[in-house]
């Protein structure tokens, strides 16, 4: 622990220098949370007395607040519907220090809105309001050229793949390969069960499920070197770090071909979870400025194990701060 709590320390200090682009499919979080004492007359469901509404960014949205959270630089490329979402996301960003100056609007879509309701402390629906339709046209053109220019003044970059249609697969490979060219460190959270089309990133971030949908696996206590055999050759040089929920994350990197690949494990870090929502946000974001910081992989991994500690011990979506995560830490 005192070499991670040293590590971390090292993060803290380097963090305001770095700046990170976060691409991919931003959303906007609902909270709705109240009291049910009492069941409607007009069907059996529970009435919500309604006592509190918040609204939070999600998604690739909520990566750039966990990157801002620990004290670093977001620039936040996505796209929004034109509409009362769309500015209730943006007033979320700005809440959060966040900048949404480099968000597109466009007019043919929604903005992406998951709505969690909530009576006394239990989830009891979800609504998704959201388009995951190819983007296109213009507005396809307009975040690639976002992407050009703000490659510029940043240190590493992040895909925020949710399936929402922001980041397919031409979009990944351009990226990546523009990237290249900077030589600029690129983390991905993949939705894609061809995570081919992230090859050539620096690191992919799959939990368990879409690690064994991805390989065409059944992941048990030895199906996961299995299925990392698999995904491996497919990813070019990308290193893999599989989430693994209470079970923390495992990091596989390419090695000798007489090993195949290497493994290093990091245990949960966690008393109590209270709410997997954004974990995998948490996990990327600190990843991505742990990288552009200039920590190895193996380090950057230890401190976004550490985070998502952290994260998963509140209630809904959740930028970890860096105060928290100095505490997780000591």
């Amino acid at each position: 622990m005192d070499q991670l709590r040293e590590k971390v320390e090292q993060l803290l200090a380097r963090a305001p220098s770095v700046t990170v682009l976060v691409v991919g499919d931003v959303m906007l979080d609902e909270y709705i949370s109240g009291s049910a004492t009492r069941i409607s007359p007009e069907a059996p469901v529970p009435v919500v007395a309604v006592r509190r509404r918040r609204s939070v960014p999600g998604g690739a949205a909520n990566v750039a607040a966990n990157v801002a959270g620990i004290g670093a630089q977001a620039k936040l490329a996505g796209v929004t519907g034109d509409d009362e979402q769309g500015q209730r996301l943006r007033e979320a960003l700005l809440h959060a220090g966040l900048q949404p100056d480099w968000l597109i609007a466009d007019s043919a879509r929604v903005t992406t809105t998951k709505t969690r309701v909530t009576a006394s402390g239990q989830q009891i629906v979800r609504f998704d309001a959201e388009d995951t339709s190819p983007l296109a046209g213009v507005a396809l053109e307009a975040l690639r050229l976002r992407c050009t220019q703000l490659m510029r003044e940043v240190h590493v970059c992040v895909i925020s793949d949710y399936a929402k249609g922001t980041v397919e697969a031409d979009f990944c490979r351009w990226l990546i390969s523009e990237a290249a060219l900077h030589a600029l460190p690129v983390v991905v959270d993949p939705k894609s069960q061809d995570l081919g089309r992230y090859a050539g990133a620096t690191v992919i971030t799959p939990n368990l499920k879409e690690t064994a949908a991805a390989a065409g696996a059944i992941i048990d206590s030895h199906g996961l070197h299995a299925a990392v055999q698999v995904l491996l050759p497919r990813i070019g040089t990308s290193a893999l770090l599989v989430t693994r929920g209470e079970d923390g994350m495992s990091l596989f990197e390419h090695a000798p071909v007489e090993v195949s690949f290497s493994e290093r494990h990091y245990p949960a870090m966690v008393n109590e979870v209270a709410d997997v929502t954004g974990a995998g946000d948490t996990v990327v974001g600190l990843l991505a400025v742990a990288l552009g910081a200039g920590l190895a992989l193996g380090d950057a991994a230890a401190i976004a194990n550490l985070a998502a500690g952290v994260a998963v011990s509140h209630h809904g979506t959740w930028a970890v701060s860096a105060t928290e995560l100095r505490a997780a830490a000591a």
